[in-house]
């Protein structure tokens, strides 16, 4: 069994109080790049509608709460992920080391962890208006559904598109207390993206996973890697196109979005799932990515 592992308990999480640590682990605090994934589609949709009323600051103080919701419900995601996947998270390298896997934590502080995270989510969403509340709270199903669904199909990796990039329509409709055909485009190119760039995180478990019989994307299109992980790119980038064009950006998002546009291509081009350490390096390497799409979005609300 390879002995790769994406866990990192020590640096600042080995200065944490010794019973603090497996919640801090629980929750993934030790690798910030899923809280980035999840907040950076929240992002672009809160940048997106080009409403004259939508003043900057407010657009901040939207971001900066779907951030500290993305930091929680992330936190909450992994926990439910991590009670559902206890038994096979053991007979996984990379992940046997989890707290419940491995006995740090039991079921019930799993529950009382999760009670106190789900209630402060409920805090950041009411800050928000009606629209978000009804789509915060339908997303949970999402959530719920998610660790069900490697037992379920080979396609785990698009139900995690379509959950983590639910902050594209909820951002969309916080910002604009609407939705339309543009946050539409939007949460298209989320999830193929999302569906991408796991699809390469998944590459990592292709050993265990096909000897304990764990369905994924991955293993399905692990010899179609390059094709395939490209195809979701472009896909992506049609649609972000797409959703610029109805929401009716201004001509700086078109340049600004080659940057995004050859950073995916690059990685497309590269990937291999016979390579763990890179497979994880490529996956870690998309908040860049997304973060190049924000400034796209950004640049396309100047009109010069």
């Amino acid at each position: 069994m390879s002995q790769h592992t994406d866990i990192r308990a020590t640096g600042w999480i080995s200065r944490l109080p010794r019973g603090m640590r497996p919640y801090a682990l629980l929750a993934r605090l030790d690798r910030p790049v899923g809280t980035w994934l999840l907040w950076l589609p929240g992002i672009w949709g809160i940048l997106l509608p080009q409403s004259a009323g939508l003043a900057p600051l407010q657009r901040v103080r939207l971001i900066v709460l779907f951030g500290i919701g993305s930091l929680v419900m992330r936190a909450a995601g992994c926990v439910v992920n991590d009670m559902w996947d206890r038994d096979i998270d053991r007979q996984v390298s990379r992940t046997a080391g989890r707290p419940l896997a491995c006995g740090a934590l039991g079921m019930k502080q799993a529950v009382a962890f999760l009670a106190f995270l789900l209630l402060a989510g409920l805090a950041v969403l009411v800050q928000l208006n009606p629209l978000s509340w009804v789509l915060g709270v339908s997303s949970l199903a999402l959530v719920a559904f998610y660790p069900l669904a490697k037992r379920l199909t080979w396609w785990p990796q698009l139900v995690m598109g379509f959950t983590f990039g639910f902050g594209a329509p909820m951002g969309y409709a916080a910002a604009a207390g609407a939705l339309s055909w543009a946050q539409a485009a939007l949460y298209g190119a989320t999830i193929l993206w999302q569906l991408g760039f796991d699809t390469i995180y998944g590459f990592q478990d292709m050993e265990d996973d096909a000897r304990i019989g764990v369905k994924s994307t991955s293993r399905l299109m692990a010899g179609h890697a390059r094709s395939f992980i490209a195809t979701c790119y472009a896909g992506m980038v049609v649609l972000l196109g797409g959703a610029a064009v109805l929401a009716g950006l201004g001509w700086l998002f078109w340049p600004a979005l080659l940057l995004p546009a050859c950073l995916l291509g690059y990685q497309a081009l590269r990937v291999n799932p016979a390579d763990p350490a890179l497979c994880l390096r490529q996956f870690r390497a998309n908040r860049e990515i997304g973060l190049a799409v924000a400034l796209a979005l950004l640049a396309g609300l100047w009109r010069v």
